[in-house]
């Protein structure tokens, strides 16, 4: 009953190693591959994401998984996840684990560069608008696609704070006539 619920420490050394390595791993393709990874946009968005997790914790786990092996993968999944905030929050480039927001509409137009770079098709755009309430476009403002995936809208009517705008890739993209330029 004991070995279903503890680990050795060469267990313990292979879940600490795969643990990292995987969080690791994972950090490093959705920087390549962009947020749009994490997004939840369709059906087969929300699968790979489920899908991720179950293989990540499988392998993480090693073969018969235990209690023991369990908090050791927590324990280091927490503590990559406060060594990464360290990274961002003392690094030189900020960027280096989080990808950027993008502009993916400017007003009543779609930015077809920034969708293809992205990896977002104008119609899971406009899902997304619809989800947001607009009824119709010219409510629009602009769309982001944030760092974390999830797409925001803003809508026209009150002027957008340049400063909440600074970090958006494709901002050039986005009429003065959206911007609030009253002294800060």
């Amino acid at each position: 009953m004991l070995e279903k619920l503890l680990v050795t420490p060469a267990e313990g050394l292979s879940v600490v190693i795969s643990t990292a390595a995987l969080y690791w791993g994972f950090i490093l393709i959705i920087r390549v591959l962009g947020q749009r990874a994490l997004a939840r946009i369709s059906s087969p968005d929300l699968a790979t994401v489920v899908a991720l997790g179950a293989v990540i914790g499988r392998a993480a786990l090693g073969y018969t998984p235990t209690l023991g092996a369990g908090l050791l993968a927590l324990v280091t999944l927490f503590a990559m996840q406060a060594m990464a905030g360290q990274i961002r929050r003392f690094t030189l480039y900020p960027r280096t684990l989080n990808n950027v927001p993008w502009l993916l509409m400017a007003g009543t137009v779609p930015i077809t560069d920034n969708l293809r770079r992205t990896h977002l098709a104008e119609e899971e755009l406009l899902g997304q608008i619809r989800l947001a309430g607009i009824r119709h476009l010219t409510e629009v403002a602009c769309v982001i696609l944030e760092t974390t995936g999830e797409i925001s809208v803003m809508r026209r009517g009150i002027p957008i704070d340049r400063k909440l705008m600074a970090d958006v890739r494709g901002i050039e993209h986005l009429p003065e006539q959206f911007f609030d330029d009253s002294p800060q």
